[in-house]
């Protein structure tokens, strides 16, 4: 099978200067019991953001003494950015776009809160200052790179995605890092998001993403806006909702890269989701099944599947002039050093 599927992207000439950056957000729906896997636990996962942040740039997580395994031993996807970045030598870059906790690497702050759970209140109280807050951003990455590739890690986003592509308009079922998707949780939350405005409706994609989106779908939208070089999303089903929120506000869509395992889920609908909304997408595989490690052998079980930009890093690799065998011994190497 080919390393990169799907309606891949042109990138010429090649990038001279590309970034890798990663967009931070915590929703307080990712401590609902059941909803996300991104931590050892509910609360824990508020911690999620920083720690990968940790781990991508420094190659070890510092605030705790932790292995970036699941419970289940299958690496986070930070190790496989991690991989990525040691690789092509660039270094990340974070933009806080609202986080419960401080973070410990330098970064972009965009001086953001952390989400709220829209059944109780507005999630996003800052929507419109976030959006022009990224447009500033977006800005000022268009005089330092001529690629960026956005990624994403807000644990619990994909719920906040949901609700936001219906609000939107659209059919989305999304994915989930859980091996089982919690698809009855996610959609009985959603219900009582949508009993709780059902008599108030909006159409403003910005009003939308105030009432039940995350921080990160702002920043994102803003420095889509601004940004003037070449721009790829990096993720799945929550760029989606970025792309939405874009579509929404008439501006040109970014193409999106994630990883096959994210089109794999059949308890989501992502592949059918991008056609629809007239998305280019391409999916990364790189083969986890083949290279004799059980933990990432569990990608191809459906355990995490994308996050922190995995999939983008993986195909900026590619774009660099790596193979795909030198990506997968990378990857390997550097989950092998955290056993």
């Amino acid at each position: 099978m080919p390393f990169i599927t799907g309606d891949v992207p042109p990138c010429t000439p090649a990038p001279a200067h590309p970034i890798f950056c990663v967009i931070l957000g915590n929703t307080l729906l990712s401590t609902v019991p059941g909803l996300s896997g991104a931590g050892p636990g509910p609360e824990k996962t508020l911690l999620t953001p920083n720690l990968d942040a940790e781990l991508v740039t420094t190659g070890r997580i510092t605030s705790f003494p932790l292995k970036p395994n699941t419970p289940t031993g299958c690496p986070t996807p930070a190790t496989i950015t991690r991989a990525m970045m040691e690789l092509t030598g660039l270094p990340p870059l974070f933009i806080n776009a609202g986080l419960k906790n401080r973070m410990t690497v330098p970064c972009i702050d965009a001086l953001g809160e952390p989400g709220n759970d829209p059944r109780t209140g507005d999630a996003v109280p800052q929507a419109e200052s976030l959006y022009i807050r990224g447009k500033e951003i977006g800005r000022f990455l268009s005089s330092a790179c001529d690629l960026l590739v956005l990624g994403e890690c807000v644990p619990g986003g994909t719920t906040t995605a949901l609700c936001v592509l219906r609000a939107l308009g659209y059919p989305a079922s999304v994915s989930s890092s859980f091996v089982k998707n919690p698809v009855s949780n996610k959609e009985a939350l959603y219900r009582e998001v949508l009993d709780k405005f059902a008599g108030n409706p909006v159409t403003d994609p910005l009003e939308i993403v105030r009432r039940m989106g995350d921080p990160m779908i702002p920043v994102a939208a803003g420095i889509a806006e601004s940004y003037n070089g070449h721009l790829i999303f990096a993720g799945g089903t929550q760029m989606l909702a970025v792309c939405g929120v874009i579509k929404a506000l008439n501006r040109p869509v970014p193409p999106v890269a994630t990883t096959v395992y994210v089109k794999e889920d059949k308890s989501a609908n992502v592949e059918k989701l991008a056609s629809l909304m007239g998305i280019r997408i391409c999916y990364v595989d790189p083969c986890f099944g083949t290279l004799g490690h059980p933990g990432l052998s569990r990608y191809c079980d459906g355990e995490v599947k994308e996050g922190t930009g995995a999939g983008g890093a993986m195909y900026l690799a590619y774009l660099k002039g790596y193979t795909p065998q030198q990506i997968q011994e990378k990857i390997l190497s550097t989950v092998k050093a955290y056993c």
